[in-house]
């Protein structure tokens, strides 16, 4: 009653995921910085493209941080999806941390059954390119990124 068993992302899976997204990104030709977090936020594995701008490593990071606290994607919206406009987006930012909190697409949290155990961020491309490239990473080793598994 007073402890849960609970799963965790492997370093295996973790690489796994990460391989794939460099992968994805090598084949649509864009340089990548790409963070790997565990289900409480701590970073398990972050690379970055040799060309890729140094600013990436801090978005990439901030995306799998916030997918993974929100078990959602990263998109414009509030964590509860409500429509955010700059102010709001802004003030989650700075509430949460702006290390914490992002509104940017492009980080998908790692759900296997049906409990988050990470997230991935992707920065490098466009949002909707990092937003498929995370959600392909996560499929690589068969997690879902949505709660009720779709």
């Amino acid at each position: 009653m007073y402890t849960a068993t609970s799963k965790r992302l492997t370093n295996e899976g973790a690489r796994k995921i990460l391989e794939t997204a460099m992968a994805k990104a090598r084949e649509a030709g864009i340089q990548v910085a790409v963070a790997i977090v565990d289900g409480g936020g701590n970073l398990l594995l972050l690379e970055r493209m040799d060309t890729a701008r140094f600013h990436l490593v801090h978005s990439s990071t901030t995306k799998a941080k916030c997918c993974a606290s929100n078990k959602r994607p990263t998109t414009s919206k509030g964590a509860v999806a409500q429509p955010l406009d700059v102010a709001h987006a802004l003030g989650l930012a700075l509430a949460a941390g702006p290390e914490n909190w992002t509104a940017m697409e492009g980080g998908c949290p790692i759900i296997v059954d049906g409990e988050c155990v990470g997230g991935v961020g992707v920065s490098g491309g466009s949002w909707d390119m990092d937003a498929k490239i995370a959600e392909e990473a996560v499929k690589a080793i068969g997690a879902s990124i949505s709660i009720d598994g779709k």
